[in-house]
């Protein structure tokens, strides 16, 4: 049976999230703080949910010492700060996606489904990007990508240009339809999300590379997608 540490600290949050997940078939471990959950981490679920509010130890924290012990599990957070800044370093702390509260059900169910079938699956076998632009549909290999519209946007944007470096100007004209005028905080959040759905290496990426002071480049071995 398939595993969920589910690390939330608000009863009202983590009872009806948890009989969800039951219901969904998964075997379900309930911890209130994050000194516990970093301890339940290493049983050896299939999949992490994390609030960042946790007492005694945050989940940013309890998220680094999980990747910096090895553990290999895919960590969804739950975050209720809208902030960009703090949903770039969730990721940055090694987290493969975030859903911010309040949240729907059925969403935050099917991220954790998408995420467990990204883990189940062979990811080392160099799998090829595919666009289908007229169903809104991207794959890495067989596997379908769950992308948000924006999200499929900059890797449109990015896979069509494959090879060429876009720069942060023209993706946030092409995919946010606005002139660039400082931060580009959206932008860099997005193109996180991107990478962990691509499951790229931010220290050794096969697909999207940060150009500094320019932009991003999509890499391609033939320009075949």
């Amino acid at each position: 049976m398939t595993k969920v540490l589910l690390a939330e600290d608000d009863p009202t949050i983590s009872d009806p999230l948890a009989r969800a997940l039951r219901r969904e078939g998964y075997d379900v471990m309930v911890r209130a703080d994050g000194v516990s959950a970093l301890a339940a981490a290493s049983t050896g679920p299939d999949l992490v949910i994390l609030d960042l509010g946790l007492p005694q130890m945050d989940g940013l924290e309890v998220c680094r010492r999980i990747r910096s012990t090895g553990i290999v599990v895919p960590v969804l957070i739950l975050t209720a700060r809208a902030d960009e800044v703090d949903t770039v370093v969730g990721l940055d702390a090694g987290a493969d996606d975030y859903v911010t509260k309040p949240f729907r059900l059925a969403e935050l169910l099917a991220r954790a489904r998408a995420l467990l079938r990204r883990s189940s699956s062979d990811e080392g076998q160099g799998a090829r990007v595919r666009i289908d632009a007229a169903g809104r549909r991207a794959f890495s290999g067989d596997r379908e990508l769950q992308l948000t519209a924006k999200e499929f946007d900059l890797l449109r944007v990015l896979v069509r240009e494959g090879g060429k470096v876009v720069s942060r100007e023209d993706l946030m004209r092409e995919v946010w339809n606005t002139v660039w005028v400082g931060s580009t905080k959206t932008l860099d959040m997005h193109v996180s999300v991107l990478r962990r759905k691509l499951g790229d290496d931010a220290t050794d990426p096969r697909f999207i590379t940060t150009v500094r002071g320019v932009g991003f480049r999509f890499e391609t071995d033939d320009g075949d997608f």
